[in-house]
């Protein structure tokens, strides 16, 4: 009998960085900027990317030193996971904290980079980036399909 895959036996604190890296499944989303509304806490979505993030393949273009660029960016810990309540509904870090297994189009059970995109999961050619953009600006940008899972079912 075959061993479980890592993810589905090891907790997020458990896992080995490299296991860890894995489970970003690059679409993107969480490299979007996200509105606060300043009265209730709601969270809204734009499609306003990182400057880092390359609408193309929905990487970061300089990931080794994105905190020291990017200042604000958050780097996910299985801590921060617990406490995000922005991360996407299809994110596999939420996914597994929440004791649910992936998607079928996640790369490390499709084996390919693409079925992210291929699933419509991914931020590709659907964001615009905040280079030279002002932040009043980015109401303009609002959206919400960042946090809408198709494959749940309600």
């Amino acid at each position: 009998m075959d061993e479980a895959p890592y993810w589905q036996h090891l907790t997020l604190d458990e896992m080995s960085d490299k296991q860890w890296e894995s489970l970003c499944d690059g679409c993107g989303r969480c490299c979007l900027n996200k509105l606060e509304h300043e009265d209730t806490g709601q969270i809204i979505w734009t499609n306003v990317a990182c400057s880092l993030l390359s609408d193309e393949t929905c990487a970061c273009s300089d990931y080794k030193n994105r905190s020291t660029l990017v200042p604000d960016c958050i780097q996910l810990t299985p801590k921060k996971i617990r406490e995000l309540s922005w991360l996407p509904a299809t994110c596999a870090y939420r996914l597994l904290s929440e004791g649910k297994d992936l998607y079928w189009w996640h790369p490390l059970l499709s084996g390919d980079k693409e079925t992210v995109h291929i699933a419509g999961i991914s931020v590709r050619g659907l964001t615009v980036s905040e280079e030279g953009m002002e932040v009043e600006d980015y109401e303009n940008y609002v959206v919400s399909w960042p946090n809408e899972n198709p494959f749940e079912e309600n």
